[in-house]
């Protein structure tokens, strides 16, 4: 499972090394092809203008990590199951001292005065505040004000830089550079706020941030749940869900046990992103009609760096996703409990990085906290009362759920191959140490969040319908709409070969819960395709040559990753289509891989359940076993995931890149892990 950069994809992977001449030539580290959608250039950065400047020290032994990962998680390894601590982890990636050394010195040099730098916790972040000069003549290059066309939000970066040839080798990423969203250091007024003041200035920030659908959480975030309308007549018949999905949907279609027995050990958690937050009297709406016994039930809260569950706006923008997760999860794995991280304020908002942060202490960034250029920074620097968090960042402290299910997700486009890069092999370490990591794999098909692609020609997004909301939660509208066709764009996390991720499927029109479903092709479609970052891991490769073999698709590289070296997604899927939920008082229907993660969470934690109350360990990262024994899951071969133009890829017998190997059968699914050790 080596990571490497595509060779023939390199359009994509966003990285272009020069051929080193001597010690002292600098070459291209990172090189950005595009900008994030909704951003343009506009001045030349103030030479004054103080950077944060954080090196990421490469880390060692990253080039075993499909053979240590293997060993826990194959089901042919002696030592599955044997999940290592968080010490051993430390230590077997920490970088070198030869690395540390040589970027010291190399700022040294480079007339940075000792006293500026510092080393992070844990040791893996070189830190040091530069000006705008210092930095631009450290990487040869030039820093930018961008700015977000819909909020006019000014942010600082550059298209390129580059670094000694002997350095390079030492050092993964070095950020602000061409990371979004990077800020200008400057000093910032905190003063208190009257609690009037504090959430009408909330409510102000979440009107003008829903707009954007740029950043995690947001309401115009693409990768949230799709809203249908409302629930005419509740129905909890099987003979309905063709059109009404509901928990004994779920339970008939996939084999859930009801009433699972608890092992005492077990947690799942389910993941949030202020100022997504569900409402108590939603769930207890829910239960009352679907599973009695949890009405008054709340999950176990975690908050993250500020995380709340906010109330000043309520409405489908920013309860559906929380309102669906939880709902649906808690009462799939009753009476096991489920964990809510609410991650980030309302203000400086959260990225995935800052949850990770928090369940790792040696993943923290300057400071123990978190990275500026992509990340909320704590205590908020803006202000303080409702909404805003004057604590200190999360740096570990959190203990990680047994399963951890995410519904939101990035387009791979939109950051750079070493920043994704670095959060996968994190993802990594908690596969190592027992944790199941699922993600959502979007719902626009082969294209990015809200249906963009990419001009093969500029390279920028060239097409696809962006959405937004009122505050009032009026239909979906359509407010850009440009071009019909382009390049397809993969997913992130979900590309991630250390995540396990999900698509969606739908019953058929007319079908019963006894017949095969298809793949999602209502109001949503699956996403799915291949990674132009991550290289194609040990434990896909059979099915993935299989594919290529028997069903090879109709396109060119000139619109996605055809080389056949590259991470296919989803892995698996759950239904995803006309997911009956309590929303603000009243029942509607939802959409999305949003409902297809949790679900196919819920089914993992039932089997830690079983495996837990056998005297075993929890079945960690599960993707090996998946693809050693397909036949417990339901092949699914019908329907497609269209998109950017194209009817894109088609579910076929085997792995595809709509719904994986295929949905849960709960029954065939504990039988096999149970029999591992």
């Amino acid at each position: 499972m080596h990571f490497s950069f595509i060779a023939t994809c390199a359009l994509f992977a966003g990285v272009i090394a020069a051929p080193a001449l001597s010690s002292k030539r600098h070459v291209v580290h990172e090189r950005r092809e595009r900008l994030p959608a909704g951003w343009r250039k506009e001045a030349k950065s103030p030479s004054h203008a103080v950077l944060p400047m954080r090196f990421g020290l490469s880390q060692s032994n990253l080039d075993r990590a499909d053979e240590f990962l293997m060993d826990v998680s194959h089901p042919s390894s002696p030592n599955f199951g044997k999940h290592w601590s968080p010490q051993q982890i430390a230590e077997t990636f920490a970088p070198t001292e030869e690395a540390i050394n040589a970027i010291l010195d190399w700022l040294t040099e480079s007339g940075i005065d000792k006293e500026r730098i510092k080393l992070s916790p844990g040791m893996n972040w070189v830190n040091a505040n530069l000006t705008v000069t210092e930095a631009e003549s450290l990487l040869q290059t030039k820093y930018w004000h961008f700015i977000h066309v819909g909020s006019g939000t000014s942010h600082v970066a550059c298209d390129d830089y580059s670094i000694p040839d002997d350095i390079r080798k030492h050092i993964d990423l070095i950020t602000p550079t061409v990371h979004f969203d990077a800020r200008i250091s400057k000093k910032k007024q905190k003063r208190s706020l009257t609690s009037r003041e504090a959430k009408l200035n909330a409510r102000q920030t979440l009107k003008t941030k829903y707009k954007l659908g740029t950043s995690i959480g947001n309401p115009g975030d693409g990768s949230l749940p799709k809203a249908g309308g409302a629930v005419a007549h509740l129905n909890n018949d099987l003979a309905n869900c063709d059109v009404s999905i509901v928990p004994d949907c779920l339970r008939a279609l996939y084999k859930i046990p009801i009433d699972y027995p608890v092992a005492a050990s077990n947690s799942y958690g389910i993941v949030e992103y202020t100022p997504q937050a569900y409402l108590p009297s939603d769930l207890d709406l829910f239960f009352a009609n679907f599973s009695p016994a949890l009405v008054g039930s709340r999950p176990e809260f975690e908050s993250i760096d500020g995380g709340l569950l906010q109330t000043i706006v309520e409405d489908f923008n920013y309860n559906g996703e929380s309102d669906l997760d939880l709902e649906y999860s808690m009462a799939l794995v009753y009476p096991q409990s489920v964990t809510l991280y609410q991650v980030g304020d309302i203000f400086e908002g959260a990225s995935f990085n800052n949850f990770l942060d928090a369940l790792d202490g040696s993943y923290c960034t300057y400071e123990g906290g978190d990275d500026v250029t992509e990340d909320g920074v704590y205590p908020d620097p803006y202000g303080s009362g409702y909404g805003f968090y004057s604590g200190s960042e999360a740096c570990g402290g959190f203990a990680a759920a047994n399963v951890i299910s995410t519904s939101y997700g990035y387009n791979e486009a939109d950051l750079t191959a070493f920043y994704e890069m670095r959060q996968c092999y994190e993802y990594m370490k908690l596969g190592l140490q027992g944790v199941t990591f699922l993600y959502s794999s979007g719902d626009y098909g082969v294209a990015g969040n809200s249906g963009e692609c990419i001009d093969p020609t500029t390279g920028a997004y060239n097409n696809g319908t962006r959405y937004s909301r009122s505050i009032d939660n009026e239909p979906l509208k359509a407010d850009v709409s440009v071009g019909t066709s382009g390049m397809f764009v993969p997913s992130f996390p979900g590309g991630c070969p250390y995540v396990t991720s999900v698509g969606a499927t739908q019953v058929k029109p007319n079908a019963t819960v006894t017949q095969p479903e298809e793949a999602a092709e209502s109001v949503i479609y699956s996403g799915g395709g291949f990674s132009n970052v991550f290289g194609l891991p040990s434990y896909q490769a059979e099915a993935v040559a299989t594919y290529f073999a028997k069903h090879s698709p109709p396109y060119g590289a000139d619109q996605y990753n055809n080389s056949q070296t590259s991470r296919g997604f989803p892995d698996v899927a759950a239904n995803g289509v006309n997911y009956v939920i309590a929303i603000d008082g009243a029942f509607s229907y939802v959409y999305g891989t949003s409902a297809s993660s949790p679900t196919f969470g819920s089914v993992m934690t039932l089997i830690n359940a079983a495996r837990l109350n056998a005297g075993k360990s929890p079945v960690g990262f599960i993707n090996p076993v998946l693809y050693t024994h397909p036949h417990m899951l339901n092949d699914i071969t019908e329907g497609g995931n269209q998109g950017c133009g194209t009817a894109g890829f088609t579910a076929v017998k085997g792995w595809d890149p709509v719904t994986g190997l295929g949905t849960p059968d709960f029954t065939k699914m504990v039988e096999v892990w149970l029999a591992l050790p």
